[in-house]
Formats: C-alpha cells, sequence, structure tokens
C-alpha cells in the first residue's frame, strides 16, 4: 500500500486531539471507536484508512505487534477465509522521539459498514445481516478447533461487519451477500497460552490513576471474553441497544440461538437470553461511562495541568 509517511509526520507535528479535524493537516473521520478513531488525510490521493495507534514506548514493541497484527490478518484471512480489506502499517519516531504508530486499511464506503447500514435497510434484511455475521465468526471458532495450541479471538460488533460491494444507490442485504472483517488492529490470538499482543499494551489508553486498579480488576476478563463465541454473540446482540434499536434484540436472541442449535451444534453453546442481554449491556454501558469519563480527566490533568500532550482522541458524546 502506498502511504504517506511525511503527511503522517506533519499530522502528528500540529496533532490535536480535542479537535482532530481542525489540525494543520486535514483529515475526514471516517469513523470513532471507544478507543481511537478512525481517518483518512483530506490531502492524500490514496484511498487509505488510517487508525492510530499511540501504545508504543520502544521498537521491540513495535516490531513485535506488526508481526501479530500481520499474523492475524493473516489467520484470518487465509486459514480462516475471512474477506479482509488491504492492511499495511506505518510507524515513525516524532521530533521528541515518541513512536507513532498507525495500523492502515484499504478505505471502505462509510456507509458500507455495519452500524451505519442496519439504519438503512429493513429488519429483515438486519436478521440476515447477523446471520452471515455469525457464519463468519464460525469460521474462526472453527478453525480454531482444529488446532490445540491455537486460540483465535475476535471483536463481532456488528461495527466491525461491512458489506462487499456496496451500492449506496442501491442498498441491500441479501443471503448470498458478503462481509468485510475490519478490527484486526488487535491481533486476538494465543500461541500456547501465550498471548500475541504483548498484554500491558491493552492498559496503555487507561487513565494513568486507573491503571492499576484495571489490570488487577478487569484486564483478564475483558481480554478473556473475545476468545469466548458465546460471550462475543451476547456483545453482537446486546450492540442493538447502543444502536439504538431495542426493539430487535428479542428477535436477534431468537435468531442466533436457531443459528446455534441448527449451524453450530458441535460447539455446545448455551443458548442466550434477552434477560441477561440486558444485564450484559447495562454493566458494559456503565463501564463504559466511567472509563470515557476518567479519560476526559486524565486528559485535563495530562494537557492542562502538566502542559503535556495527551496522545489518544476520544470519541463525543455517544447515545446508550
Amino acid at each position: 500500500m502506498k502511504i504517506n509517511i511525511e503527511l503522517l509526520k506533519e499530522l502528528e507535528k500540529s496533532l490535536d486531539t480535542y479537535n482532530p479535524d481542525k489540525g494543520k493537516i486535514p483529515i475526514n473521520i471516517l469513523g470513532w471507536g471507544e478507543i481511537s478513531l478512525v481517518f483518512e488525510l483530506a490531502n492524500d490521493p490514496e484511498n487509505v484508512a488510517y487508525k492510530r495507534i499511540p501504545i508504543f514506548d520502544n521498537e521491540i514493541q513495535v516490531k513485535r505487534h506488526i508481526w501479530a497484527y500481520n499474523e492475524y490478518n493473516r489467520l484470518l484471512n487465509d486459514d480462516c477465509g475471512l474477506i479482509l480489506p488491504d492492511y499495511d502499517t506505518a510507524w515513525f519516531k516524532d521530533e521528541g522521539g515518541g513512536i507513532q504508530f498507525y495500523c492502515v486499511q484499504g478505505k471502505l464506503h462509510p456507509d458500507s459498514v455495519g452500524h451505519k447500514i442496519i439504519h438503512n435497510i429493513s429488519n429483515k434484511e438486519i436478521e440476515t445481516l447477523i446471520l452471515l455475521a455469525m457464519r463468519e465468526m464460525k469460521k474462526v471458532w472453527g478453525y480454531a478447533r482444529t488446532k490445540n495450541y491455537l486460540n483465535i479471538g475476535l471483536d463481532g460488533q456488528i461495527s466491525n461487519f461491512a458489506i462487499k460491494n456496496y451500492d449506496p444507490d442501491d442498498i441491500k442485504v441479501d443471503i448470498n451477500s458478503e462481509l468485510y472483517y475490519i478490527d484486526t488492529s488487535t491481533p486476538m490470538f494465543r500461541i500456547n497460552g501465550k498471548e500475541a499482543m504483548e498484554a500491558v499494551l491493552f492498559l496503555k489508553s487507561t487513565p494513568s490513576f486507573l491503571r492499576g486498579l484495571i489490570k488487577a480488576a478487569f484486564l483478564q476478563e475483558t481480554v478473556d471474553r473475545y476468545y469466548d463465541w458465546r460471550k462475543v454473540t451476547t456483545d453482537l446482540v446486546a450492540n442493538f441497544y447502543k444502536e439504538q434499536k431495542p426493539e430487535l434484540v428479542p428477535r436477534l436472541t431468537r435468531l442466533v440461538n436457531k443459528f446455534i442449535e441448527e449451524e453450530a451444534p458441535e460447539f455446545d453453546i448455551e443458548p442466550l437470553t434477552v434477560r441477561e442481554i440486558q444485564k450484559y449491556y447495562k454493566s458494559d454501558a456503565n463501564m463504559w461511562r466511567i472509563f470515557q469519563a476518567a479519560r476526559k480527566i486524565d486528559r485535563f490533568l495530562e494537557t492542562r495541568l502538566f502542559r503535556r500532550k495527551y496522545a489518544f482522541y476520544l470519541p463525543g458524546k455517544i447515545l446508550r
């Protein structure tokens, strides 16, 4: 992929994490996550999307992450059979010697991504989209079952899938539609129980005053859930509360339970219930509210009190 390193370096010089789209180097924001954002360089002719990941302290960490990132993409694409956009990485040291790292993907139409498309299709098509997503996930857990030394994880939220061959003038989802899986920047796989991604890096975006608590109380449980297909499915369905479509949760729960029974009985997954999905979402949403509030405090302390640059972008208000 053609990556404009010099433009990225200029971006870092005038970086404003309060107002990321108002810096000296103009960017177009393609999507916000809970941790980072995805953008394109407005003056870059290459059709690529960047995800800025400022979590590395040294080149050893960078090289390990590049290996893990490339291997994760290879596993998902070549071994499991998922469809991924083109991918690459870019990194450099800024003027202060800090490491700036970007995961890079071929840019997709922003409206083709799952959390956007569900607002432009019928409920029946949404059900089809969820069925297609479950079939994609089965490829991952099915492959991992054949390798006793390997575990593969996935973040199965609908925002991590996109419609291939998306046509904005003829938006439709049917059983023959194909999906991209796009969230590969966090390499979720373990070889003989060892995490491919250095575990401490999961904590880098957390406020410094909470890292000890989060590491002790939540880190392992949070990471583990991405390796549990039932928990990933729970998260997938619960995400429809966040997407302001709570009326779909009961019918999607029935849909995934039917899929588990008819298309994945060998996994012995216990059926989901609407009550547990509601409970899960309430707990998860409260956790993220507290976490994002703490990150805003951390940003204030770093930028206003200590007069240092805050490394991370924070999302605006998120409906939950």
